[in-house]
């Protein structure tokens, strides 16, 4: 006889929460179910506003979602990433940890799953084990039945979405004297992960960290739990490894939580390495940086140039000292060195720019990072992948780029408080936020550049959609001179100017915007009104087809 094949799940519930503005998911988290509570509290809060909405219906369908490796010794995870099967649930849950309330189920009619030749028998056969008793937060209310199911499958998703995104298991270990507070600000996190405010490689790397804290967490659980009796010491020290990796992890996703993984650029020093200065001879030595020299390569220098060959960028830039020169012949390269920058060098490529590729390690924060007083980049194209901060980074000092291009991926060349960037003949594309970020006191040249397609920010808040190809923090206002650059099909403004109140500036933004299209009217008295107010200088800028306008200035 034939085994039953099971029919297709029915459509569940699709995401209850998913129309939920981030205003209306704070006032429930924070003015309803969580409101007046402790972390310790946090646990009983969940499972009362569980239960109240439990009472509307005890019984009705849903889909039972678990692990393969319940049914299965061996899946592949990609095309199993669950077991689904429809039961009928009986709603008893006991008043402990929402986390784990069990529900009790049997399997509905007909026989259902996402696996069409799961055996009836071996379903059966899990349920007696388990006492037909599983998860609640397992279960997903099928569609189709009445009204009330639906603040029942509301109710599920919120308490879920706390546990796997909202909650920590270090909360009710620290003292917090406003949780809602804490909660409030992980719900913006959230937002600004899911609407695209904080770029994709950064909102990676925090969902993989915390990923992996829960999976080291359980890990060590599992490990405690097979110990029997007093531990060995080669367990206790595994079990102090497996401790101190987590305790690392927690830290950091501390970290990124009170910087809010923004947007912008980092909030600390990256490079934490001293200045070497000039040699003790008081010589500079031009590094050449190709698999093999020859002749024809120096033929350009003068006779008593000192050389050194590299056949690795990093090697080279280890051994600068400062007034060295570093000469880079056509080729890809990865350079971790480039990220602490803290002598006065100058880097070149020889040959067309688009041949002498710079690329990122993904697994590193930063790409190209300054705190020299006066570094020179030339002839170079940076191709971003996966770093968290902005594509370049002065922290200090000067910086010039020249006739450079700037493939982005995910936030722009970010200029920091006292610092100073000038760049010539460039191209800056694809940053995710603005092509060039301008802090508060820093200072910045641009002249003869393309800033296109950049703000690549998939956002639902308006707010959040302003930056474009040049964004200035005012207050202390920054210094920016733009003279023949094009800035051109950037997602935000061409130009946008934040600050911190409405009051800051009293201008008439119409005035502002008619001087920039009309190639920056220099005999405009309020055009110039304003720019001398920003220290801000504009001279024949081409500004064009940037989809929210040319120039806005805008709060923050």
């Amino acid at each position: 006889e034939d085994a039953e094949e099971a029919q297709p799940l029915p459509a569940v519930f699709a995401s209850p929460m998913r129309g939920m503005w981030r205003d209306e998911k704070v006032a429930l988290y924070c003015d309803q179910v969580l409101l007046g509570c402790k972390a310790e509290d946090a646990d009983e809060a969940m499972s009362k506003y569980l239960s109240e909405r439990l009472k509307i219906k005890d019984k009705w369908l849903g889909v039972w979602k678990t692990n393969p490796e319940l049914f299965f010794v061996k899946y592949e995870e990609t095309s199993i990433p669950y077991v689904g099967i429809l039961v009928e649930v009986t709603c008893k849950p006991q008043p402990n940890s929402s986390s784990c309330f069990k529900v009790t189920v049997s399997v509905a009619e007909p026989f259902s799953s996402n696996i069409a030749n799961i055996p009836r028998d071996l379903v059966d056969e899990i349920l007696e084990e388990l006492e037909h008793s599983v998860p609640l937060l397992e279960v997903y209310p099928v569609e189709g039945q009445d009204a009330n199911i639906h603040d029942v499958a509301l109710a599920l998703e919120v308490v879920r979405f706390f546990y796997d995104f909202l909650w920590r298991d270090w909360d009710d270990e620290e003292s917090c004297e406003n949780y809602t507070a804490l909660i409030e600000e992980r719900i913006n996190l959230w937002c600004d992960i899911q609407d695209g405010t904080i770029p994709g490689p950064i909102a990676q790397r925090f969902k993989k960290t915390l990923e992996k804290y829960k999976n080291k967490r359980v890990e060590l659980i599992e490990y405690q739990s097979n110990i029997k009796e007093d531990p060995s010491a080669a367990e206790a020290v595994e079990c102090w490894k497996k401790y101190y990796e987590i305790v690392m992890l927690c830290g950091l996703l501390k970290m990124w939580e009170d910087l809010r993984l923004r947007v912008h650029g980092p909030f600390f020093p990256r490079i934490l390495r001293r200045r070497k200065g000039k040699r003790d001879f008081g010589k500079t030595i031009t590094h050449i940086v190709a698999k093999v020299m020859t002749t024809e390569m120096v033929k350009d220098l003068s006779s008593d140039t000192l050389l050194q060959q590299h056949d690795d960028l990093d090697l080279a830039l280890d051994s600068c000292y400062s007034g060295d020169t570093v000469v880079i012949f056509p080729g890809e390269y990865h350079a971790a060195n480039l990220a602490l920058l803290t002598d006065d060098i100058i880097i070149k490529g020889v040959g067309k720019r688009e041949e002498i590729m710079i690329t990122s390690e993904p697994s590193h924060d930063s790409f190209v990072v300054s705190k020299a007083d006066n570094v020179k980049l030339m002839h170079l194209s940076l191709i971003q992948q996966g770093t968290v901060d902005g594509i370049v980074v002065v922290e200090s000092g000067h910086m010039t780029l020249e006739n450079c291009v700037l493939k982005c991926e995910g936030t722009g060349v970010c200029v920091l408080t006292g610092a100073a960037l000038t760049i010539t003949d460039s191209e800056i594309t694809g940053a995710q936020g603005a092509g060039v970020e301008l802090y508060p006191g820093s200072i910045a040249i641009l002249e003869r550049n393309e800033i296109h397609h950049c703000n690549n920010l998939r956002t639902s808040d308006s707010s959040k959609s302003t930056l474009g190809g040049v964004n200035m923090k005012v207050l202390p206002a920054p210094k920016l001179k733009m003279t023949n650059n094009h800035i051109y099909n950037n997602n935000g403004y061409g130009v946008s100017i934040l600050q911190p109140t409405e009051q800051f500036f009293i201008v008439a933004e119409q005035t502002l915007n008619k001087g920039a299209a009309s190639g920056d009217k220099k005999d405009d008295k309020m055009l110039s009104k304003v720019m001398q107010n920003l220290n801000l200088e504009m001279n024949n800028n081409k500004i064009e087809a940037n989809l929210k306008g040319d120039i806005r200035i805008v709060t923050s």
